[in-house]
């Protein structure tokens, strides 16, 4: 049986096949790109590992207070050289990237310091963290203020008005490098080292963090390696390859990384205590291999792009823009147009591919999301998936998928629900 018979059959029509594989043909060149990048990833985590002396017995599941987990302590060595920080947390304890994030904030933040934003408002779910939205238990029922500058209107940094805002009682400087649920542009690391180096300027002191959320391998540099103090992601986006079933990390200066781990256990048990409970093997094995799951996905955030724009949609970035995360925005301007796209996301899954997803009131949200996540980990967004708010400008976030080929079967079959609803006409797929 040939590939094109097996896409027939599973839905997808000639017409869209066509379209997409033309659409294909073109980036070669930039696939080659990425998979160099990958390739000097790869040898970046073999080296940490190996440095460490990681070996069979760290895969040992740990339990009740799990004290002298050497699996543990490898792994934090191991995150660490490769973003190459003093220190690293790293834990199953930690939920998703949200918990990582108020983890690292509320430990590095006391009553009447200040958070600033210089990259505007951050993801939805870090408002009630925050307390732009009141939320029990948020920073602002500390005493802790929040401040933010928006981007300016081409997307770049408002230099003048950080200079104006960073002020004696700012603490922490926040940096979001993925969109969220914005269609603005992600951020280079280049970027972020330029911005990091001028907050420090303005205040010498400041701590620097960055949401690192869906940039991990992305380049062949992290923020960590153009000045952030602190460094947070989501075990279950890129750093856990797929395979890790829960799980944070936080890596940076060993005082900031030290006052994370007192908060996440209890002050005077910090890094001591944690039991694994056996996900070693998943949290190495896919931190091995999230390198090549992240080249996949770049693969196929490209490819979205190419085929998206083609058909008269905004997408962001463009389908020639370089990458800093795994994500595309596309914008439809009508919830249909979301629903569809998620809808056939959901159809190209492994797992519940015959569930077809509707919006609906998720916590942590303004206005209802539409999620759609056919995961072998629930809510793994390094899998195929894609998510978006049903309100303006109706933008639908497209992201992940383990392999080229998956994320490539989801956007084939994302087109051809787009095509049966009738959103994109049959005389839009002609091949130029």
């Amino acid at each position: 049986m040939d590939t094109q018979k097996i896409y027939h059959e599973m839905g997808i029509s000639s017409a869209v096949l066509a379209f997409c594989c033309s659409a294909e043909e073109k980036l070669k060149p930039r696939f080659a790109a990425i998979d160099a990048i990958a390739e000097y990833n790869q040898a970046k985590v073999v080296a940490a590992m190996q440095k460490n002396r990681v070996s069979a017995e760290c895969f040992a599941a740990s339990t009740g207070y799990g004290y002298n987990d050497i699996g543990r302590e490898a792994l934090e060595k191991v995150y660490a050289d490769t973003f190459h920080t003093e220190a690293a947390l790293v834990r199953p304890q930690i939920t998703c990237g949200t918990h990582a994030l108020a983890l690292a904030l509320a430990a590095n933040l006391r009553p009447g310091d200040e958070l600033y934003s210089p990259v505007g408002r951050p993801y939805d779910t870090l408002e009630e963290v925050i307390g732009i939205r009141p939320c029990k238990g948020s920073l602002a029922e500390f005493g802790i203020t929040y401040r933010e500058t928006e981007l300016l209107p081409d997307g770049t940094f408002d230099y003048e008005n950080i200079r104006k805002s960073i002020n004696e009682k700012t603490k922490l400087v926040t940096i979001q490098r993925s969109k969220g649920y914005a269609t603005r542009p992600s951020f280079s690391v280049d970027q972020i080292g330029q911005l990091i180096a001028f907050c420090k300027q303005c205040k010498p002191d400041v701590i620097c963090m960055v949401d690192n959320c869906y940039g991990e391998f992305v380049e062949r540099i992290e923020p960590t390696d153009v000045g952030a103090d602190l460094c947070v992601g989501s075990l279950i986006k890129n750093p856990g390859g797929g395979l890790a079933p829960i799980g944070g990390y936080i890596v940076g200066k060993e005082a900031y990384v030290e006052n994370c781990a007192y908060r996440l256990t209890s002050p005077g048990l910090g890094k001591e205590v944690g039991a694994t409970l056996g996900v070693m093997q998943s949290f190495y094995q896919g931190f091995f291999l999230a390198p090549t799951v992240v080249s996949g996905a770049l693969k196929g955030a490209i490819f979205a792009a190419n085929v998206y724009e083609r058909l008269g949609f905004d997408v962001v970035p463009n389908s020639t823009e370089p990458r800093y995360d795994i994500i595309p925005a596309i914008t439809f301007g009508k919830p249909e147009g979301v629903i569809a796209f998620c809808q056939g996301i959901q159809a190209a899954a492994p797992v519940d591919s015959y569930v077809s997803p509707e919006p609906w009131d998720m916590p942590g949200y303004d206005s209802q999301v539409i999620m759609a996540a056919g995961a072998f980990i629930q809510g793994s967004s390094i899998e195929l998936s894609a998510d978006g708010p049903i309100k303006p400008p109706y933008s639908v976030f497209f992201q992940g998928g383990l392999t080229w080929y998956h994320a490539k079967l989801g956007i084939l079959m994302s087109l051809q629900k787009l095509l049966d609803a009738g959103i994109v006409k049959p005389e839009q797929l002609k091949i130029d």
